[in-house]
């Protein structure tokens, strides 16, 4: 990519935030458009980007290494800029300049926004297939960073006036845009994750950088967060690390629970994975689909941008018959649902 093109992601990143509800978060995005230099080590390697700046989530990569910096008291002009004060630009290079050692490992892999608020998206595929299927849920995720989407079936739900899910720390109330849909039972059996590289939420410094991808704009997601890793650490689900590829094959390979639906979930990694792997899900789930029975139905469900219309889109697919649904938009962060009228 050219360094045109590094400038110009950072300026879109800036644009979706402010369509995200972040504007703070998109005034430091953009400033970065400006302020990056060839000064420092940082500045060089996100100016020389080898790969697709915006699907690999550049942007947000960098201002999650600044936002650490922030909470972490270090740089306390940052922490003022974030709170919307003072010129982006100066501020910004003489932060990339006292940092530069500091910032570079955020560059090596996508951010991690493991957003508990996602569940209350997710929920609605899930809600379809105990309504068309009638069965317990075994869940299997993909790209579930710190495994709080894991923890779908412990989180109570408003949907609009709808109550979905046991009593919980964590009760999930999206701005609902639309008609509540209707109640019904959900039952999940059991949930099993994996990630590339996942985080530890028992280890403090991994539950300090999971915090630091929550956007500045949004105080509620840090109490939501907080109270998210106390359920993880009571009782963690079965994480583990992996291709999530490979993983996928290995779990649809194996024997279904008569009884049960099976429900491959994600949330905003697709578009990490590259062609090559989702053709390999696909593929996987295509094959799965065509042994899947009344007694040991398949589902999958997922949260994923959708970059024209700047939203995310909730689709479920449910096998036997392999019939897709645009069930929702959502915003990213589940702040708000938007049903899609049938």
């Amino acid at each position: 990519m050219s360094e045109r093109s590094v400038r110009s992601a950072f300026l879109a990143q800036a644009r979706f935030c402010d369509t995200m509800d972040a504007p703070l978060t998109g005034r430091v995005a953009a400033g970065l458009a400006e302020a990056l230099d060839d000064t420092t080590e940082t500045g060089r390697r996100v100016l020389a980007w080898p790969g697709n700046p915006i699907e690999d989530a550049l942007p947000l990569r960098l201002v999650g290494g600044l936002r650490a910096l922030a909470l972490r008291g270090q740089a306390p002009d940052l922490a003022a800029l974030f709170e919307g004060q003072g010129d982006p630009v100066p501020m910004l290079k003489a932060v990339l300049g006292d940092h530069d050692a500091a910032l570079l490992p955020w560059l090596d892999g996508p951010p991690q926004t493991n957003e508990a608020g996602r569940s209350a998206a997710l929920m609605l595929g899930l809600m379809l297939a105990a309504r068309t299927c009638g069965l317990p849920i075994d869940v299997i995720e993909i790209g579930s960073s710190a495994g709080l989407n894991l923890l779908i079936g412990r989180y109570a739900y408003n949907l609009g006036g709808t109550s979905i899910g046991p009593p919980s720390p964590v009760t999930l109330r999206p701005e609902w845009r639309g008609p509540p849909p209707d109640p019904v039972a959900v039952t999940v059996a059991s949930t099993r994750g994996v990630d590339i590289a996942p985080l530890d939420l028992t280890d403090p410094a991994d539950a300090d950088r999971l915090r630091a991808y929550v956007w500045a704009d949004h105080p509620d997601r840090y109490a939501r967060l907080d109270a998210a890793i106390a359920m993880f650490a009571a009782d963690p689900p079965l994480l583990e690390r992996g291709d999530a590829a490979d993983w996928v094959e290995a779990r649809l390979a194996e024997p279904q629970p008569a009884g049960h639906t099976r429900v491959l979930m994600h949330s905003v990694v697709w578009q990490y994975l590259g062609p090559e792997r989702q053709r390999r899900i696909v593929a996987a789930l295509d094959a799965a689909g065509e042994r899947a029975t009344a007694d040991r139905p398949l589902a999958w469900v997922r949260l994923e941008s959708d970059r024209d219309l700047a939203r995310h889109q909730v689709h479920a697919t449910l096998w036997p018959g392999g019939e897709t649904q645009h069930l929702a938009m959502s915003h990213p962060h589940g702040r708000w649902i938007e049903p899609v009228s049938r």
